[in-house]
């Protein structure tokens, strides 16, 4: 299985690793098949721009590398911007995975949807997105290839 430069740098050196005490909203999705958890901590200003982002992720080196880069891409924007994050984007961001890694980009964009959950539960916001806390992540996020 060949890995990007980008996977790899994000894998050996994760950008964003740890808790965020207090914060505004945490996110915990998994993968039963493959093992890989991930834990997203939000920090939100009251402007709803997401001012730090950490992750604790347990599994392979992809689950790891796209925890990372997903941290990278939320950080600084909206809370509606990162609403609009794609497992898709993540992908492209690291320059692309292998097939069968794939669904941990799924899980990185699932773990931001549910600290933005977690947020809006918080605050009593109404959850206005494609969101299921019930979902149960025991199939495969496998894209098949053309």
């Amino acid at each position: 299985m060949k890995y990007s430069e980008k996977v790899m740098d994000h894998f050996t050196n994760p950008r964003n690793v740890g808790e965020i005490e207090n914060a505004d909203g945490v996110g915990v999705v998994g993968n039963a098949k493959c093992g890989d958890i991930m834990k997203m901590y939000l920090k939100i200003d009251e402007n709803d721009v997401i001012t730090d982002c950490k992750f604790k992720t347990f599994g392979c080196g992809a689950a790891i590398a796209t925890s990372s880069m997903a941290t990278e891409l939320v950080k600084g924007h909206t809370v509606s911007e990162a609403l609009s994050l794609t497992n898709s984007a993540v992908v492209e961001a690291l320059d692309g995975l292998p097939a069968i890694k794939v669904h941990c980009s799924v899980l990185a964009e699932e773990a931001i949807k549910s600290a933005v959950a977690d947020y809006y539960n918080k605050i009593g916001r109404p959850i206005d997105f494609d969101y299921d806390p019930d979902h149960d992540d025991d199939h495969d996020h496998h894209v098949d290839e053309d």
